[in-house]
């Protein structure tokens, strides 16, 4: 009896140790001190998402920009069908303003294709997101969220494993927030311009925060004081909102 007993103890053990190695093949990512969730590699390739007349624009949004402070935009920037830009001076706009005109127009167009283009997007190895992906490393592919997400208790990393091509989105279906000083990094050749951020309401970075990628947002863009933003702002019927910040299209 004790013989046998032995022998099932042994064989249990074997299996979690094969069980173990199983999940840990299924990834390259290790789980974060401030994250436990491990993220799969995916194996579609995502193509490029064309922002057509909206690749020149640092700044676009539908119904207003408003400024406080020393922000300073490199890139154009645009407004349809609102008119109200306020803040410029004292912000400084590196690039041209466009309201009402015709490239501001053909920008909310190209906008709405490219916001719908990223919601449309699926795959078979999609991964699913949710709350805080603050301290995950997110390899190229397609991220879904049926929710928020936030950057918080930890930095987001995307790693393009040497792919300076690679492509990133990640859809979300409704608020995207970083705390304050959160960052997003970049690693393994991953490039800001190839990062787009389909948000379902609206996004707001966190104050002296530092965030990469293109954000298309349904309604709003605000950033707090200090927040950095690499990529674009576009806002399709909401504002943009800006206070002493630092703008730079990629």
């Amino acid at each position: 009896m004790m013989k046998k007993i032995k022998i099932l103890t042994a064989l249990t053990i074997v299996s979690a140790v094969i069980i173990l190695g199983c999940n840990k093949t299924q990834s390259d990512a290790t789980p974060s001190a401030t994250n436990p969730m491990v993220i799969p590699v995916q194996t579609t390739v995502q193509t490029n998402v064309s922002l057509a007349g909206t690749s020149g624009l640092a700044v676009l949004a539908g119904s207003a920009v408003t400024n406080t402070g020393a922000t300073t935009i490199t890139g154009d920037l645009g407004l349809s069908p609102g008119t109200s830009v306020g803040g410029f001076p004292p912000g400084i706009l590196n690039g041209t303003q466009h309201i009402n005109d015709p490239i501001a127009t053909q920008a909310k167009l190209d906008l709405t294709a490219a916001y719908n283009d990223c919601a449309g997007r699926t795959c078979t190895d999609i991964v699913t997101l949710s709350g805080n992906i603050g301290g995950l490393t997110l390899t190229p592919g397609l991220y879904k969220s049926t929710s928020s997400l936030a950057i918080s208790s930890g930095d987001l990393t995307f790693d393009a494993k040497g792919n300076a091509n690679a492509i990133f989105i990640i859809q979300i279906a409704s608020t995207l927030t970083t705390t304050s000083g959160r960052q997003v990094i970049l690693s393994g050749g991953a490039l800001a311009s190839n990062i787009f951020w389909q948000v379902g309401s609206s996004a707001t970075f966190g104050t002296t925060s530092v965030f990469k990628g293109t954000v298309l947002a349904m309604q709003s863009i605000t950033l707090n004081t200090g927040a950095t933003l690499n990529g674009r702002a576009l806002a399709r019927t909401g504002a943009v909102v800006m206070e002493g910040n630092t703008i730079v299209k990629e």
